[in-house]
């Protein structure tokens, strides 16, 4: 499976909601916190986004958390997550 990270603030409530919904799929996440400057420039830069959350499937931006839920209701998280077979 690959790593899940998700930049977050802890009053965001879309950021609640896909902990919410990561955690009712059993799938683990890192989650770093934006409120210092450096941070929240590293998040921006790896997304092109300023809002939170910012969610990561590995090297891939998934989006926020409408697009995860998005991605939740087409039933492409799971496929999205699992490794990929060479070949």
């Amino acid at each position: 499976m690959l790593e899940v990270t998700m930049y977050t603030t802890s009053t965001c409530p879309y950021c609640r909601a896909a902990k919410k919904l990561l955690n009712a799929k059993g799938i683990r996440y890192t989650e770093i916190d934006v409120q210092s400057a450096p941070v929240r420039n590293e998040m921006v830069s790896r997304s092109g986004r300023r809002t939170v959350p910012q969610i990561f499937f590995g090297n891939h931006h998934v989006g926020g958390f409408d697009d995860l839920a998005q991605l939740e209701s087409e039933g492409g998280i799971d496929e999205a997550l699992s490794p990929r077979l060479a070949g």
